[in-house]
């Protein structure tokens, strides 16, 4: 499995969890069983890291989202963020822009027509923050 339906995996799981308060491990095994697949390992290593960070990554999203509440996004549109939030800020081998174009690709495969755009300016604004070393 390559690392771009690694993230799409990490993706319906972490969209799953939106709906379910379960423990990680209870939506990953409903998932395998549900789905006869098995779950790649940087997909279960973003599921756990974006539930460990989740108060880091909704607070980047909270700063970058202008005139926006993170509770008024779409699901998609928050676990898109998610994702590309904890590669951009805990994995240090992924580029920034790799992440950002990732997200940008599964906003347009899973949401709607303005979510791609507005996801590629809230990841745009955190990348120029962390250039600056204020993320």
């Amino acid at each position: 499995m390559n690392r771009r339906e690694a993230r799409e995996q990490a993706f319906f799981l972490i969209f799953e969890k939106t709906f379910k308060d379960e423990p990680l491990e209870e939506i990953l095994e409903d998932a395998m069983m549900a789905r006869d697949l098995e779950i790649d390992e940087f997909a279960r290593r973003v599921f756990h890291g974006v539930e460990d960070n989740q108060h880091q990554i909704d607070a980047a999203i909270e700063e970058n989202v202008i005139g926006w509440k993170k509770n008024r996004l779409s699901r998609v549109a928050v676990s898109v963020l998610r994702i590309a939030l904890f590669e951009m800020l805990f994995e240090e081998e992924i580029p920034v822009g790799v992440s950002i174009n990732e997200a940008v690709d599964l906003a347009k495969k899973y949401g709607t027509g303005d979510d791609a755009s507005f996801i590629n300016g809230v990841l745009g604004s955190v990348a120029k923050k962390l250039e600056k070393g204020h993320a």
